[in-house]
């Protein structure tokens, strides 16, 4: 079946998912007397808004997460739900929607995180997407019993190993593994149940896993790294990209980039969706919305910002510094911890002569490219997609009214314009992506070999 929102001679569709991200992962959303304040831990106000964001013909909800805070970490972030445990009541009180939760391969194994994502995907009939993180702050290694982060190259060589033993995992039983014969008492057929014994550089595992393969085949898999190593992964492995690109100059250029690694790599560049998070500010006309960016601009509290700036080099301590200075010599700070957004923000800050201030508010908040009418909001957007900036867009989802007025004035445009479904064609989450279902490896084999015998 065909989706009705395919448009132009490539085929391409609009995608957009939503993040669900309760009281805010910055430091004033959850001041708004409409948002309750326990937004991230009340399992209603997720499922509340999965089925608005169903309602719309979003592609997917996503839930963020990571294993370490600190007193000054943003309120979503100091008290929230785990993403596999929230994603599975939402699976039961919806039904199109993809469900994507973020879980880490630094602190995990592969094991586990395999029959999680497949449970996952099993009880929301194909939904399921596992975005794949290596865990950039290194204070998450003293809640896991080590001592030490595991060293960037080694979290990045060790994620890939990963993905593949969990994806060899999913494959443990061939779609006819059940023939479930009550008349010849055959439940299993053997044959088409398949151990892994994998033996790599960092992990040892037997299978076969205890679980069989949903109407998609596996979750779809989605990263988010911004450095050459986290770019290289998302080429390698990724069927949909996370990005929070700050202006669509660099936007492009990731989205060029990544899908010349995927093409190197002899990957079809169209199968992998780049998604920037979107943070719009809308109002009923351009000098409204302006004026409420500034109002929200001249609200923000610096050394607030000082704090997020600083989660992207393991929360440095960027208080030490003069604001008015030009940004600090960061030569001794490490940066094994968000690498690739680090060092994105001193470059960008050096090549822009910014002062600690100006960089503070630059990039300790959500980009604010997106400000206007409806109309402009969803101009923009398609200047984006048309573009190649992106695939779709992530929107960030706190505040009620701002969901709504995305919800209800500028996904009409879209949907006017062609650029976005006006329903669902597909009940899974590749479905609505685009993807194929990836086939099984040990049944592909068995086609080939007789294929093979038969010449």
């Amino acid at each position: 079946m065909s989706d009705t929102s395919e448009i132009g001679a490539a085929g391409r569709q609009l995608h957009l998912g939503a993040i669900l991200e309760g009281v805010g992962a910055d430091h004033s959303s959850w001041l708004d007397p409409e948002l309750p304040g326990n937004a991230s831990i009340d399992i209603g106000w997720y499922i509340d808004n999965a089925r608005l964001a169903e309602a719309a013909k979003f592609d997917l909800v996503f839930v963020v997460d990571s294993p370490y805070i600190t007193p000054d970490t943003a309120p979503h972030f100091l008290n929230r739900l785990e993403p596999l445990t929230l994603l599975s009541a939402v699976a039961a009180t919806t039904s199109r929607i993809g469900l994507v939760g973020t879980l880490t391969t630094s602190y995990w194994e592969p094991y586990n995180v395999a029959r999680q994502f497949g449970s996952l995907d099993q009880i929301s009939r194909g939904r399921a997407g596992w975005n794949v993180v290596t865990t950039g702050l290194e204070g998450a290694a003293r809640n896991y019993g080590r001592e030490e982060h595991f060293d960037h190259k080694v979290r990045y060589a060790r994620a890939r190993e990963f993905v593949d033993v969990v994806q060899g995992l999913w494959d443990s039983y061939e779609d006819d593994a059940f023939p479930r014969d009550r008349q010849a008492g055959l439940f299993l057929d053997k044959r088409k149940q398949h151990r892994l014994d994998h033996k790599g550089e960092h992990f040892a595992v037997a299978g076969p896993l205890a679980l069989s393969r949903s109407q998609q085949g596996q979750p779809v898999i989605f990263q988010a790294g911004d450095s050459s190593e986290g770019r290289n992964l998302g080429a390698a492995i990724a069927e949909g990209t996370f990005t929070s690109a700050q202006d669509f100059e660099t936007g492009h250029a990731y989205y060029v980039d990544l899908k010349a690694r995927a093409t190197a790599l002899g990957r079809n560049p169209d199968l992998i969706k780049i998604l920037p998070g979107l943070v719009p500010i809308i109002a009923d006309t351009d000098e409204e919305a302006q004026v409420i960016a500034q109002a929200a601009q001249g609200a923000l509290d610096i050394d607030k910002l000082l704090v997020q700036l600083g989660r992207a080099f393991n929360y440095h301590d960027f208080s030490q510094y003069d604001l008015d200075a030009p940004f600090p010599n960061l030569s001794g700070v490490t940066l094994n911890s968000y690498k690739g957004h680090a060092e994105s923000i001193i470059r960008r800050a050096q090549e822009n002569r910014l002062t600690l201030r100006e960089a503070a508010y630059r990039f300790g908040q959500w980009r604010l490219d997106f400000v206007g009418s409806p109309e402009t909001i969803a101009n923009e957007i398609e200047r984006w997609f048309t573009g190649r900036a992106a695939d779709g867009f992530l929107l960030r989802v706190t505040r009620p009214r701002d969901f709504a007025l995305f919800r209800e004035r500028v996904v009409p445009i879209l949907q006017a314009r062609g650029l976005f479904r006006t329903d669902y064609a597909y009940d899974t989450l590749r479905g609505h992506l685009g993807l194929p279902v990836p086939k099984n490896r040990y049944a592909s084999r068995e086609r080939e070999a007789q294929a093979i015998a038969a010449e």
